[in-house]
């Protein structure tokens, strides 16, 4: 009977994410999963201006740390970004196709996913622990706009059309928001803390990280490996 904050991925198999979902539903208790990046300042500001995205692009590159040898990228970074998109695009995946390499451990160090959802949107996610230097950014094309930003800075920057045709780059709205100095991981709990107190259900509930679990496992199975 105990409310629980649980890092991601969830659980290890789809089964055992519906039974903690279950539990949890049926004892009334909070199940939060720590896709941490929900958090960060520049998505939450990001979701005000995502309408349609059509095309999705990611980036989540760093050093390899020997700690996490024992899963590969998808589990371990790419998750955090499939989190993010199924929060952004909410269609179902129809097709995706990924294709991952074995570079210093024995599971995928190197992974390039696509992903193609029912309403048209395209999602290209690249994960890597092969980098001397950290980058996580994400780009959002949708009709008149997109979307750049970045989760280490963190930065936001929104391109959009001023007038229906584009002659010059000075027809092009740039709008740069002011984010909150918020720490995600802080934001994340004081979440939690507060979904306790008043009863309301988490921004990241046990049926979201079950779905990116989901998703982040039928990857997996379909990659195909390089070496």
């Amino acid at each position: 009977g105990i409310h629980c904050l649980v890092e991601k991925p969830l659980t290890d198999t789809r089964e055992q994410a519906e039974d903690l979902v279950a539990i949890a539903n049926e004892k009334k208790l909070i199940l939060q999963v720590g896709h941490v990046e929900r958090f960060n300042p520049a998505i939450i500001k990001a979701q005000e201006y995502v309408d349609r995205p059509a095309f999705i692009e990611v980036y989540r590159l760093g050093p390899f740390d020997p700690r996490t040898r024992h899963i590969g990228v998808i589990m371990d970074l790419m998750i955090h970004d499939i989190d993010i998109i199924l929060s952004l695009v909410r269609s179902p995946v129809t097709k995706l196709e990924g294709y991952g390499a074995r570079i210093l451990s024995s599971h995928e160090d190197i992974a390039k996913v696509r992903l193609r959802f029912n309403n048209g949107c395209v999602a290209d996610l690249s994960a890597s622990r092969i980098s001397l230097q950290r980058y996580r950014k994400i780009r959002i094309f949708q009709p008149a706009s997109y979307i750049s930003l970045d989760y280490i800075k963190p930065s936001l920057k929104i391109y959009r059309k001023k007038r229906p045709s584009i002659e010059s780059l000075s027809d092009l709205e740039i709008i740069k928001p002011r984010l909150k100095k918020q720490e995600p991981l802080v934001n994340e709990i004081e979440h939690f803390i507060a979904c306790i107190k008043s009863g309301k259900k988490p921004k990241v509930t046990g049926e979201h990280g079950r779905d990116a679990l989901e998703l982040a496992i039928e990857i997996f199975n379909n990659l195909v490996f390089n070496s």
